[in-house]
């Protein structure tokens, strides 16, 4: 008989959401518990494709949590495994490491949680033997290699490895357990159920390695539908792996060309048939966009003056195409150019000044790249992409700021002005 167990890791169990409870505290409310429902869909999966087991690769937890709110529902949810005869099998991650609730919950007898020593777990699939190896890390740092301290393989087994390592390195994450994906593949075990990288990726080779990403993205750099690998190891070992949707509510960049816009009602009908197309395209059941309005417009002015405006048009589209919901409004629009150049506006003629002489100062460029890496140095690694990965992509960024800044005070001030008239 096969051997069948989903695996997923960096659940993140109820991992705060401040900046969206801020914004809109209905969408605050449906992604703030989104985690949870993520996890009622594993254990859903688990219980309908009656698997062995349960495999999570780390980052159950989401840190320094106190909450035994949060110790309650996973042990209700363990338990729901445990009637039904499925193994769970969890190491620790580096959140965990920082998550009390990790060391004080008890949960029920089908729950193995690895401990700061390599174990191999042996188990027998009605005649096929599995040997199911694990470690977990104490500390939220581990700057080596895990690989070497793992147990070899069982010999005649199934061998299934589980880990936590960020591989050769991720952008928006921590340097955790680093290896070598060619020495997973040459290490004899049949499967690496990894953890860790927010984003999914099949590692081909002589054997299978797998980083499921993350069942339910959080904010809009997690972004897309996010699974869990349902896998089958058949008798003669063959390895199958299938994806099964887990996400609740996906996120997702959604752009609005205004280019051919020239009223405020034909930009709100844009922005809902571009709401409309992406939910087309979305298989989760709630959809949180971003919206991105692009182009050169007349209206560029009205919209950087009434962007709060705008949002509620969107919001209401969103209603009114049903589970869709705005996260935010971006604008990268501008009038356009021959206007601009041709205007005798005397706002307009401030604004290239500013673009032209201001801005383009070597001391205030410096002052702002300053204020962004100081900001950038008090978030966590996971929120810092937003200024690109590498120098280049942070001037780049750096570009965009200034020049969106200069539009946002010409279309204040040219607003202003019509006002004073």
């Amino acid at each position: 008989m096969p051997f069948r167990f989903v695996h997923t890791a960096d659940i993140h169990l109820d991992s705060p959401l401040r900046s969206l409870a801020m914004r809109n505290g209905e969408l605050a409310e449906l992604v703030g518990d989104s985690t949870r429902q993520a996890l009622i869909a594993i254990v859903d999966i688990c219980l309908e494709e009656q698997v062995d087991a349960l495999v999570i690769a780390g980052d159950l937890y989401d840190g320094d949590q106190t909450s035994m709110k949060t110790a309650r529902f996973l042990a209700g949810q363990m338990e729901r495994l445990h009637q039904a005869g499925i193994a769970v099998y969890i190491i620790r991650g580096n959140h965990d490491a920082l998550s009390r609730i990790t060391q004080e919950l008890v949960l029920p007898p089908n729950v193995k949680v690895f401990g700061g020593r390599a174990e191999a777990i042996e188990t027998d699939s009605n005649g096929l033997s599995v040997a199911i190896h694990g470690m977990s890390f104490a500390k939220p740092q581990a700057p080596e290699s895990l690989l070497p301290k793992y147990k070899s393989p069982v010999s005649g087994a199934v061998n299934i490895g589980i880990m936590h390592t960020s591989l050769a390195g991720a952008p928006g994450h921590d340097v955790y357990a680093p290896c070598n994906v060619a020495d997973l593949h040459g290490s004899g075990f049949d499967y690496w159920a990894l953890g860790h990288i927010h984003q999914r990726s099949d590692h081909l080779g002589a054997r299978t390695v797998i980083m499921p990403g993350m069942p339910q993205g959080r904010d809009i750099n997690e972004a897309g539908a996010k699974t869990v690998s349902l896998v089958t190891i058949a008798d003669d070992r063959k390895v199958t792996v299938e994806e099964r949707l887990t996400g609740i509510a996906q996120f997702e960049r959604v752009n609005v060309d205004l280019s051919e816009v020239t009223d405020w009602a034909q930009a709100a009908q844009a922005i809902e048939t571009a709401l409309a197309r992406q939910r087309d395209h979305t298989v989760s059941p709630h959809l949180v966009a971003r919206l991105r309005m692009s182009g050169e417009t007349l209206l560029s002015f009205k919209l950087r003056r009434d962007i709060d405006l705008m949002t509620a048009e969107a919001e209401q589209r969103g209603e009114r195409i049903g589970n869709t919901w705005i996260e935010k409004l971006e604008l990268d629009v501008r009038p356009p150019g021959e206007a601009a150049k041709e205007s005798a506006d005397p706002v307009i003629e401030l604004g290239h000044l500013m673009r032209d002489d201001v801005i383009a100062g070597d001391g205030f460029r410096t002052e702002i790249r300053d204020m962004v890496r100081e900001m950038m140095s008090d978030l966590p690694p996971e929120s810092r992409t937003f200024a690109g990965d590498d120098e280049a992509a942070f001037d780049r960024f750096i570009d965009h700021l200034l020049a969106q800044g200069t539009d946002d005070i010409t279309a204040r001030m040219s607003a202003a002005e019509r006002d004073d008239n």
